[in-house]
Order: C-alpha cells, then structure tokens, then sequence
C-alpha cells in the first residue's frame, strides 16, 4: 500500500504491517513497493486520503489507517 501520511510524506506498507517506511518521493515509495512485492505492479495500491506507518498491529491483522478509520485493505 502507498500513500501519505498527515505530514506529507510518502508511506509504504505491506498489509500485514511487517514491512514499510517513509519516502520522500512518491518514486522512491514506488521503488520500494516494487522491490518488495516482487516487481508485480497490481500488487501495488496507491490508497487515496492518509495513510500513517504502524508496526503495532498484530500480523494477522489485514487492516490500514485510512483518515484516523481502520478499514479493511483488499
């Protein structure tokens, strides 16, 4: 998933919040989501509004913060 945050900066994370980081640009973000998913471009989803990078959430959790509202990633 890639998006940014409330601060402005670019945000990668898998749906398991096992993997991501900040970004200071969305092609470095890109970069990175590709590099992670194995360079399959439909696995990359760019989520509209804010999304914040949280390592908290349990492994089996398959859901992302999206305007301050958990919702359910596909």
């Amino acid at each position: 998933m890639i998006g940014r945050n409330g601060r402005g900066q670019w945000v990668v994370q898998d749906q398991r919040r096992l993997r991501g980081g900040l970004f200071v640009s969305r092609a470095e973000a890109l970069k990175f989501a590709m590099f992670e998913n194995g360079n399959r471009p439909g696995a990359a989803i760019m989520l509209p509004g804010t999304i914040e990078l949280d390592f908290n959430a349990k492994p089996d959790m398959h859901l992302v913060s999206i305007n301050g509202e958990l919702q359910r990633a596909a």
